[in-house]
Order: C-alpha cells, then structure tokens, then sequence
C-alpha cells in the first residue's frame, strides 16, 4: 500500500481540514409575510360571500304569498328543462 498516494489524495480534496463554523451574534431581520392587493380583494370578497345567506327571503316570501292566493301557477315542463340545463352547466 502506497501511504504517500492517500497523502496526495487526502490534500487535493482536503479531507483533514476542518472548517471552523462561527458564531452569528444577532438576527437583524425577522421573517415577514406581505400579502399582494389581489390577495385581500380575494379575502374581502371570501369574507363577503361568507357572510350572505343563500336563501333569499324575499323571494321565497314572494312565492309563498302567490302559492296562498292561487296565483302561482308554473309549466313543468319549464322546470323539467330548467333541472336539466342546471345539471349539465354542472358537468361541465
């Protein structure tokens, strides 16, 4: 075994050198997050649909007063088609 031949290989990838690993004194700058203007239209307008109901009531008070009086009269064949279009604009 040539010990001269791992002398040269050791010293060209410096394996016996020891890196001192120094100490920092102080953090100057802390983690920060900023949030872009189309981020908190987004959250504005999450926050606004959140808060609304999905039922209207003025329209479903609307409908039961025309059911009371009798006036409230609908084709079934518009709501067949309606439920129809509903499910495939759905779909896709």
């Amino acid at each position: 075994m040539r010990v001269e031949a791992y002398n040269k290989v050791t010293q060209i990838y410096q394996t016996n050198a020891t890196n001192k690993i120094t100490k920092t004194s102080s953090v100057k700058a802390k983690d920060q997050v900023e949030i872009s203007r189309m981020g908190k239209d987004y959250q504005i307008a999450k926050q606004a649909v959140a808060n609304t109901t999905d039922i209207r009531q003025d329209k479903v008070n609307e409908i039961k007063k025309r059911m009371e009086s009798g006036t409230y009269n609908i084709n079934a064949e518009e709501v067949a088609n309606k439920l129809v279009d509903s499910y495939f604009d759905n779909i896709i």
